[in-house]
């Protein structure tokens, strides 16, 4: 982060901060969210939330999570907080349009703007940038932001449970996008007082029933295998939303099973919602997702995960998406080689 010095003395005196995240708030925007809300609280500031959408319903348990502001709710009080800010934080996210309507109010803010985030091509809207793409997460680049502030001492169980949630869920349970740095980082939180078998419980052993049926459902119902591709799809229909009585978090995580199969390279989970078709990516090794997602649909994030969206219906979706995989197939099958 350049200009580091100069933040840190501007976050010197106390200040009005709000936090803010993407929409459809996953595990890593949440826990870097309310990380640095903690951390930023016990220095004395001002610190308020603002999520353009609700965040997923298995995260409930976190430390400070009802005190966000959600957009859709509550659009008058969001614009109240921005307005009157003098720092703005973007985090887990590197484009305005990643926030909707939320990211028209902080292009027009007077405050100051510090971007913390791990994407590909981060825009240059903000005033400090701490970017790094081969980040695990954006909770370990909050982890390092407190260090160059100098304020390791700082950092207590609460917040490191918040950051263990983020990096947890964003590697997949330490599968993807690990370093000696990231697991040296996450000893350091253990030794601060983190109960990490009791967040892996929270995260993954709290699940409703319907949970497992939705799983059973996708896998016996919605699994297609292209073996000539080496590439994996599941697919939901709005009925099928209704019918599980799926709600905001309810999926995270259905694509990764895909990726258990050993001749598949790329999973894909493409779901019908009322406007649009969403449509996630998943890959093993270098074969990256992130150019299928922004060259085909509008969309973008990490090598190994991405995601994007159309607005053509989900049975057209998953025509185009199969009519691009020949463009890639020698991609595929040459990383499908490499596990052999």
């Amino acid at each position: 982060m350049e200009n580091v010095s100069e933040l840190k003395q501007f976050l010197a005196i106390p200040r009005d901060i709000v936090l803010t995240t993407h929409r459809n708030p996953d595990g890593d925007a949440v826990g870097s969210s309310l990380g640095l809300y903690h951390f930023l609280r016990g220095e004395g500031h001002t610190v308020h939330m603002c999520v353009p959408s609700e965040y997923p319903g298995f995260l409930g348990w976190m430390p400070g999570i009802h005190d966000m502001v959600v957009y859709d709710t509550d659009p008058e009080r969001t614009q109240e907080l921005i307005e009157r800010a003098d720092v703005i934080f973007a985090l887990d996210y590197n484009a305005l349009d990643r926030i909707d309507k939320t990211g028209e109010l902080i292009y027009s803010a007077k405050a100051k703007k510090v971007m913390i985030d791990h994407h590909l091509y981060p825009e240059g809207f903000a005033d400090y940038q701490l970017s790094e793409e081969s980040a695990s997460s954006t909770c370990e680049l909050i982890y390092d932001f407190i260090q160059l502030l100098d304020k390791d001492i700082s950092i207590t169980p609460l917040i490191g449970e918040c950051l263990f949630t983020g990096i947890l869920t964003d590697t997949g349970s330490f599968k993807y996008s690990t370093s000696p740095k990231l697991f040296r980082i996450v000893a350091k939180l253990l030794e601060r007082g983190v109960d990490d078998v009791k967040i892996q419980g929270m995260v993954f052993n709290c699940l409703p029933e319907k949970h497992l049926r939705l799983l059973g459902h996708c896998l016996a119902n919605r699994m297609e295998i292209l073996d000539e591709y080496r590439t994996g799809i599941i697919t939901l229909t709005k009925e099928d939303y209704e019918t599980f009585d799926i709600k905001r978090g309810d999926t995270e995580g259905i694509v990764n099973f895909l990726l258990r199969l050993k001749n598949v390279t790329m999973a894909a989970f493409i779901h019908e919602q009322p406007k649009i078709t969403k449509i996630s990516l998943r890959s093993k090794g270098d074969f990256s997702v992130q150019q299928i997602a922004s060259k085909y649909f509008k969309g973008g994030g990490h090598l190994n995960a991405s995601g994007g969206a159309s607005f053509t219906g989900l049975a057209s979706t998953v025509r185009k998406f199969k009519s691009i995989l020949p463009e890639y197939k020698s991609q595929l099958l040459g990383e499908a080689d490499k596990v052999k």
